[in-house]
């Protein structure tokens, strides 16, 4: 069966001077149809985590070419920027993810306009929903945080595992069923959240601890919260703690002329997809 271990947790930190943005990555490793093993990673984190992914790998007996697939959940900055890291593995992500990624809404600070570049360094297999990428482990649709989100269904010893990047940012969403933070559309993330809480026995969010939803609907954590932050002491002067209990919810403004305009942009996103040269890197 296929297996899940956290290479590097996801952390629900946000400051008043910016976003931390430590999203979840996540080895699975199972065999393809015949039986020969395959890495998968999925999501693949910022440079800021760079030198701790590393390691991480290390820890598990790897190193990044051993990793076979990457798979983005979406193409949000916090989850892409280490792509470069694997020039041996195929990149899989959701064909609208990619198209919008070469022509984000100028008001999507999470899509700069250098992502549809950085995606295309690698080769890409576009998946939907249903998409088998091993035995035991598919694909999910879950749109609506962004335009192509997705999440990995894993069929593991513990029942199924759901990966869900941002569609389901932090273990309290499963209860509130509102994605507290929306570049594409409100209502289809909310369905998002319903279908994984649906269909998920375990879920591992993009920015916080893999937990279970009790029989009365409560979180249950399945793993410890550990972290350490250096360069402050409790006593800093000037440092403060917010409630972080839930976020406000946020939707991207603008995002009701999104859709018309994604539409609009579709074409020439191909046309700029077709003429970006890979970059090949040393193997």
């Amino acid at each position: 069966m296929p297996t899940i271990d956290i290479l590097l947790p996801g952390f629900a930190i946000d400051t008043d001077q910016g976003y931390p943005a430590f999203c979840g990555v996540f080895l699975v490793r199972g065999a393809d149809a015949g039986g020969r093993p395959r890495t998968v990673l999925v999501d693949a984190a910022h440079v800021g985590r760079r030198p701790h992914l590393w390691a991480a790998l290390a820890a598990h007996g790897l190193t990044a070419a051993d990793i076979d697939t990457v798979v983005l959940t979406h193409a949000h900055w916090d989850h892409v920027q280490n792509i470069d890291l694997f020039p041996r593995a195929e990149l899989l992500l959701h064909g609208d993810e990619r198209r919008y990624a070469h022509a984000p809404h100028s008001n999507d600070w999470a899509t700069p306009a250098w992502t549809g570049l950085l995606l295309e360094q690698l080769p890409i297999r576009e998946v939907a929903d249903g998409e088998e990428i091993l035995p035991g482990v598919s694909v999910i649709a879950l749109p609506g945080h962004s335009p192509g989100s997705i999440g990995v269904l894993v069929d593991t010893d513990a029942g199924v595992a759901a990966i869900t990047g941002d569609a389901l940012h932090f273990a309290y969403v499963a209860t509130t069923r509102r994605n507290p933070l929306v570049f594409w559309d409100a209502d289809l993330a909310a369905r998002s959240i319903d279908r994984v809480v649906r269909t998920a026995d375990v879920i591992y969010p993009g920015h916080d601890r893999p937990f279970r939803l009790t029989a009365d609907g409560a979180v249950d954590y399945q793993e410890p919260f550990a972290l350490t932050v250096t360069g402050l002491r409790p006593d800093t002067e000037g440092l403060a703690f917010a409630d972080g209990s839930s976020r406000p919810l946020w939707v991207m403004p603008g995002v009701d002329e999104q859709r018309a305009l994604y539409e609009k942009n579709a074409e020439e996103a191909r046309r700029r997809m077709a003429g970006v040269p890979r970059v090949v890197r040393p193997r």
